[in-house]
């Protein structure tokens, strides 16, 4: 068995979405922000333990270099623009959407630092906890990201909601489940064109 077939044969510490869900765009990213208040927990935990914890390192590893990047495509390729299309003046979202892009690009970068010090600890064999700036580097990037995650839910999402048409909620649809190779098919009810 390989070390892939083991981890994915083990209870994953953050949740998988259903691919069904994709039918429904809004609520597929509110979820993937679920997933990624778990994300942090993970970080804050592997990150401050003295002890390493491998599978856990892994996880991290695995979502930063998969999941985290497709969620940032789904928002900056597609919500932003959608929104930015549909919003009223009167939302005042401009500001906050180029806020969460600066983010977005921060976040990448703050991520690949930690997946340096995470691929370190593992070939070392050594816990991130025990170095006390990389330690305070996990904790910050769970605190950013969790204002972040904050923000969208708080202020981006309810505006889509209310913005978004039928056509755009489509559209995210099949681009988020094109992006992970997600067969769309219709939802019930609805057939196929």
């Amino acid at each position: 068995m390989t070390g892939q077939d083991a981890r994915t044969s083990q209870t994953s510490l953050i949740e998988r979405l259903p691919p069904e869900l994709v039918h429904e765009p809004l609520n597929w990213l509110f979820a993937e922000h679920y997933r990624h208040r778990q994300l942090c927990q993970l970080i804050e935990r592997v990150g401050t333990a003295t002890v390493l914890l491998g599978d856990e390192a892994q996880e991290i590893l695995d979502f930063l270099r998969h999941d985290m990047p497709l969620h940032v495509i789904d928002e900056e390729d597609d919500l932003f623009p959608l929104l930015r299309r549909r919003c009223q003046p009167a939302d005042e979202l401009d500001a906050v959407l180029g806020a969460l892009s600066a983010e977005h690009r921060d976040d990448l970068t703050h991520a690949q630092t930690l997946i340096d010090r995470l691929q370190k600890a593992l070939m070392d064999g050594r816990a991130p906890g025990h170095d006390l700036q990389t330690r305070q580097l996990f904790v910050d990037f769970a605190a950013r990201e969790r204002r972040h995650i904050a923000l969208e839910n708080a202020v981006v999402l309810p505006i889509a909601r209310l913005r978004l048409t039928a056509a755009d909620l489509r559209s995210l649809s099949i681009r988020i489940a094109a992006r992970r190779g997600v067969l769309l098919e219709a939802p019930m009810g609805e057939t196929a064109s």
